[in-house]
């Protein structure tokens, strides 16, 4: 039984994914999960030969990037992205049995569900105070530990833990959605849908002018559409950064295998994160290599008419 890592405890929003990717049979077999006590820390389970993958957000559609996981990611021996899947995402308040709202004078929370509730506790819960939680679930449970009156949470945390759901489907943002992959050790990319998305690091480029601009022209002049452009600080120094790509295509597209060659050969240390199946595709799709394959093949042969 493969063992797959999750960023925990049991009955956060990660945990409904890795229930996503079983229920889609991403796995052959049942798996074991394995609760975490953060991105970092799933993904480091798989670097330790502990597990065989692991499930982490990675992208916000109201926050945007989740930074630990692009972190974790970057660094340390390479992982690889090998599927996505997404949630809608509507959260609970939860507080102990017999407790209502004008109860309510302590709220615990993580940061990434705080930003995306705030306008209903400032109306519904003003002037309470407002605690960080290391994850969705672990907001639950320090509501269980007398911590917090209330939390930011999942009804999954509430069933399992026995909390009184004081208000359900909580969202500043109608159609709030929250992006997971499914990560492992290096492996073969899945293969080629025509609906794929790649992922790579730029972990360093030379500090001159126009050196970021010739990486983005590698994949413009290609027609590879990039749907994510996002620097991180190094933490080596002011004004250190790397650079994180997302583009529309697939490894085995040519016009995307062409632009990681053409990185490789420019623009310093590469990271490639994966190719794999996009939950909901958006950009253009590569061009495809066949009519210049056939024009070039008859050029070789003297055939060709221009």
């Amino acid at each position: 039984m493969p063992r797959i890592a999750y960023f925990g405890p049991s009955g956060t929003f990660t945990e409904m994914a890795l229930a996503r990717f079983e229920s889609a049979d991403v796995f052959d077999e049942p798996v074991e999960r394995v609760a975490a006590p953060s991105q970092g820390a799933a993904l480091e389970l798989i670097r330790d030969g502990v597990v065989e993958g692991a499930v982490v957000p990675i992208e916000s559609s109201v926050e945007g990037s989740i930074s630990p996981t692009l972190d974790a990611l970057a660094l340390g021996s390479r992982l690889q992205i090998v599927a996505e899947t997404e949630l809608d995402v509507a959260f609970t308040i939860l507080a102990r049995p017999g407790t209502t709202l004008a109860d309510v004078r302590t709220v615990a929370a993580y940061p990434v569900a705080a930003a995306q509730v705030r306008g209903w506790l400032d109306d519904r819960l003003p002037g309470t105070t407002r605690y960080t939680s290391a994850s969705n679930a672990a907001a639950a449970e320090d509501v269980v530990a007398g911590h917090a009156d209330a939390a930011v949470s999942t009804t999954l945390a509430g069933e399992r833990l026995g909390l009184a759901a004081l208000a359900s489907g909580v969202a500043d943002h109608d159609q709030a959605v929250t992006r997971f992959v499914l990560v492992t050790r290096p492996r073969q990319a899945p293969p080629r849908t025509g609906v794929d998305r790649t992922s790579l690091v730029v972990l360093e480029l030379a500090n001159e002018p126009g050196s970021l601009m010739r990486v983005f022209a590698e994949f413009a002049t290609r027609g590879v559409d990039l749907t994510r452009i996002e620097s991180r600080p190094t933490r080596t120094g002011m004004g250190t950064y790397r650079f994180y790509l997302d583009c529309v295509g697939h490894i085995d597209d040519t016009a995307v295998a062409e632009a990681l060659k053409a990185l490789h050969r420019t623009a310093g240390r590469i990271r490639f994160l994966g190719s794999w199946p996009a939950g909901s595709p958006t950009g253009a799709p590569p061009p495809p290599d066949e009519p210049a394959a056939a024009w070039l093949a008859d050029l070789k042969k003297g055939t060709a008419d221009l």
